[in-house]
């Protein structure tokens, strides 16, 4: 029976990757506030439409902000531009799946906030202490997910430097020196236009280079967010969770046996999704004791 749009919808944000739920997530507040728009203009309620970056994006005045303390997240989801949402979820899309590939699926998401909120801080800190913003700090708005996605590639830069990326005309570029480049752009873009972007773009790659260094140390400042994200997806999941009971001193039926194995094989997959999501050191000794159980039967 063919499933319903709504249900695949459901499907995709509830049990697809913490990748696809960040880019389906961005790409559907694009199209759903492009339609507002659109329709606030054809009613001639254009300055309705401009209203909605005010009460979404994140403001440089501090007093605004305090009045709209959700700014802070709801930014880092907002775009106007198409081309800007295209770009910002080409490189979320490349960074994304090498950073869930190598750090861990399960720390994308804190990743993603923490590098938007890191953004957030620098672009209104320097709005409110550099004079050049003097004429601007009162009104000035931020939107879009540029500062997150930053953080999200620059992590995977610092965590694999070396790691080569196939690039059109260019062949094979180390991620460091791609990493670099975005960087170094912000940084001689400030004076040239949009300096609150650029500025916000800093503080998220800040956050990713931070973040990567003290996991590559052994520490992860995140983990608690992750293991919070983590709990609340499996409530909503509401998957089973996996009991293994054995029953001894008797002689074991074919129909048991198969039944044990099944078990094993569902309890080594929940294992191998939580190396995936969060890597090898996240596992309990018990865990591990059956990993390497399982890795020695035939």
């Amino acid at each position: 029976m063919q499933t319903s749009l709504w249900s695949e919808i459901r499907q995709f944000f509830f049990k697809g990757s913490a990748l696809a739920r960040l880019v389906g997530i961005n790409l559907l507040v694009f199209v759903g506030i492009s339609l507002v728009r659109v329709v606030l203009y054809l009613f001639n309620q254009g300055e309705a439409g401009e209203a909605i970056s005010h009460w979404l994006g994140i403001s440089s005045n501090v007093h605004v902000i305090l009045h709209r303390p959700w700014t802070l997240f709801t930014y880092m989801f907002l775009h106007f531009d198409l081309l800007h949402v295209l770009f910002n979820m080409v490189v979320l899309y490349v960074g994304g799946r090498l950073f869930s590939d190598f750090i861990g699926q399960g720390r994308l998401v804190p990743t993603y906030l923490f590098g938007g909120l890191a953004g957030g801080i620098v672009y209104v800190v320097s709005f409110n202490v550099f004079p050049a913003f003097e004429q601007v700090v009162s009104h000035a708005v931020a939107i879009g997910a540029s500062a997150s996605v930053l953080a999200i590639f620059i992590a995977i830069a610092v965590y694999m430097p070396n790691y080569q990326l196939p690039l059109l005309l260019l062949g094979r570029v180390r991620l460091k020196y791609i990493a670099l480049f975005f960087v170094v752009m912000d940084l001689i873009s400030i004076d040239k236009g949009n300096p609150g972007g650029h500025l916000a773009h800093l503080g998220g790659a800040l956050w990713g280079f931070a973040y990567a260094s003290l996991l590559k140390k052994g520490r992860d400042p995140a983990r608690l967010a992750g293991l919070w994200m983590d709990a609340l997806i499996r409530v909503f999941s509401r998957r089973p969770r996996l009991r293994v009971e054995y029953q001894r001193d008797r002689p074991v039926t074919d129909e048991e046996f198969n039944d044990r194995r099944a078990e094993d094989r569902e309890k080594m997959n929940a294992i191998l999704d939580k190396i995936s999501q969060r890597g090898y050191d996240s596992l309990s000794k018990q865990e591990k004791q059956f990993l390497f159980k399982m890795g020695d039967k035939p």
